[in-house]
């Protein structure tokens, strides 16, 4: 059957629209003697395959049998169809099918990959398991985003304790958490949203690349939420190159929101970037900077809206290197720009870079 998100629309007499209205999703589809709009009505869960391309045959003569069942294939190919009679899994109870029924229908609007039920993904999520570093404006959200998605084991980590400032944008502390450790705050709230869900942490400073390789071996992906200092999402690229985890940054410069997702050994790293864009600037006039920089001290700027919104990409970038839903472009950073909700962009080299410090080191490791 076809996918109740995916329900075809006609336009006028000669064309079929799949998919819905999202662009990367819906598909056109000429149809000027009206057999694919047929073979998607009788695709409506009632029929075996055999009785659809008998339906579609008897309903139009002239469409042989083996166009039918190709395009039968081609659709469950792009997505568009499944199993009428998929049962649900045994590995999730009634409990989790109703918490977790409107995310198995976004991922299955999103998804279009064949897949054995549409609770595949979810079932991913159960199994995976994701850490966290650093639990600001960007760690909170995307750490609860994870916990409320149903993510197996969600592991925070986080050196510092809250503080009044922290709290225009840091939506797991409150009045009451002031001077308490953050990971140990973290823990207690985020156990309070999903009982479910192995929720770990610890107080702990990462002070180089060592640190958060061992921090990665121990999880599926690493989502890097720490601003300080300022080479650690470096660190990060140099550790999971060695340990082969994905990993996840996101942050922001004031209105400027930004998400990287990176899967070593898939192309181009997260240094290859900076390589690249060392090299770009190179070529560029000499820039002056006003000797005010210097002096004025600038306040950290951000509020929940840049810190949920950087919270929120990070988590679904993490969400797609689990279950491969949306298939979203790796090993580049994403941007978005709050002052007009319009300029997006995605930066990246195509290819890795020979002269990049981090791959030459992985090679040589490998």
């Amino acid at each position: 059957m076809i996918k109740p998100e995916h329900l075809p629309v006609r336009h006028g007499e000669d064309r079929v629209r799949i998919g819905g209205m999202v662009r990367g999703i819906a598909a056109d589809i000429v149809d000027p003697d009206g057999w694919v709009w047929t073979l998607l009505e009788t695709l409506d869960g009632s029929r075996t395959t055999d009785q659809v391309v008998a339906d579609l045959v008897r309903l139009h003569p002239t469409r042989p049998r083996v166009d039918v069942l190709a395009a039968i294939e081609d659709l469950t190919r792009a997505g568009y169809l499944e199993d009428a009679c998929q049962q649900a899994p045994a590995e999730l109870s009634a409990v989790e099918r109703e918490r977790y029924g409107r995310s198995a229908a976004l991922f299955r609007w999103m998804d279009r990959s064949p897949r054995r039920t549409s609770w595949d993904t979810q079932l991913m999520l159960q199994q995976a398991r994701v850490v966290v570093v650093g639990i600001g404006g960007v760690g909170c959200t995307a750490a609860q985003t994870l916990v409320v998605s149903g993510v197996g084991h969600v592991h925070c980590v986080e050196p510092d304790t809250v503080e009044l400032s922290n709290l225009n944008r840091q939506i797991l502390f409150t009045e009451h958490d002031l001077g308490r450790p953050k990971a140990e705050v973290a823990v207690d709230r985020l156990r309070e949203h999903n009982s479910d869900v192995h929720i770990t942490g610890e107080q702990r400073a990462i002070g180089g690349p060592a640190a958060l390789r061992d921090l990665a071996m121990g999880f599926d992906v690493l989502l890097l939420a720490a601003d300080r200092p300022p080479e650690i999402r470096s660190w990060a690229n140099q550790a999971c190159a060695v340990t082969g985890t994905a990993w996840v940054h996101g942050g922001y410069h004031g209105p400027q929101v930004n998400c990287g997702l990176y899967l070593p050994g898939a192309g181009p790293c997260y240094d290859c970037a900076r390589v690249a864009e060392r090299e770009r600037r190179a070529g560029l006039p000499p820039r002056t900077f006003s000797p005010a920089a210097a002096r004025v001290a600038r306040a950290h700027a951000a509020n929940a809206v840049s810190a949920g919104v950087a919270g929120q990409l990070a988590a679904h970038a993490v969400l797609c290197l689990l279950t491969g839903v949306p298939a979203l472009r790796i090993n580049c950073q994403f941007g978005f720009n709050l002052v007009t909700l319009q300029d997006s962009f995605a930066l990246g080299p195509e290819a890795p870079r020979a002269d990049c410090p981090t791959c030459a080191g992985a090679a040589g490791q490998s």
